[in-house]
């Protein structure tokens, strides 16, 4: 049975399930479920046009020992383009099941089951701590909330970069360049996170 053909029934398998679950003993790409609220996401899936995907990694210097871990990962273009192109490895974190179930497929399809996986989860709540190269493409008021996490869980540089939205007046980029009229926002954890230089 070829791979293709493998892909296309565990697709089939996943989404006659209706579940979260690993997609076939030939592809190891899996969904791991989190405990996630009943309500759906707060920023709705629109996938990051595939320039700005790789303008993105391209910009955090995305390499073979990174980590790339996608918050709001969508349909998971964003980790396969690292894994497929970069040799990175990626976790692609979603709260909503549906695009998961397709990023899990197209793992799956690209060859790059083994290098990625996806967490249902809420980013809130899911742990980022190995990440080194962290990707958004989220509202800014949700990189605001989001940013406390970053500071306390992230090591000192890992590479965030945001498509369209950053943080505001929170944390000013150190790099931004435009791909398509967007703009793409690069920071660098400091040895020395904001939150510890604020309370001093």
């Amino acid at each position: 049975m070829t791979r293709a053909l493998r892909c296309r029934l565990a697709l089939a398998l996943a989404l006659l399930l209706g579940g979260c679950a690993a997609l076939d003993s030939g592809c190891d790409t899996s969904i791991a479920d989190g405990l996630v609220p009943a309500w759906g996401p707060e920023v709705p899936y629109f996938p990051t046009p595939d320039p700005a995907v790789t303008a993105m990694l391209e910009l955090a210097g995305t390499g073979p020992k990174d980590v790339v871990y996608d918050l709001g990962a969508g349909d998971g273009r964003i980790v396969i383009a690292a894994a497929t192109h970069f040799g990175a490895r990626g976790v692609g974190v979603e709260i909503d099941p549906a695009p998961l179930r397709m990023a899990a497929y197209n793992a799956c399809r690209a060859g790059v089951a083994r290098r990625v996986r996806f967490e249902r989860e809420d980013i809130f709540k899911a742990d980022i701590r190995e990440a080194t190269v962290v990707t958004l493409f989220l509202f800014e008021d949700v990189n605001r909330r989001l940013l406390p996490k970053l500071e306390s869980e992230l090591a000192p540089g890992t590479r965030i970069v945001a498509y369209r939205y950053g943080f505001g007046d929170a944390w000013a980029p150190e790099k931004t360049i435009e791909v398509g009229g967007r703009p793409i926002f690069l920071w660098t954890v400091p040895e020395r996170r904001l939150s510890e230089r604020g309370s001093k």
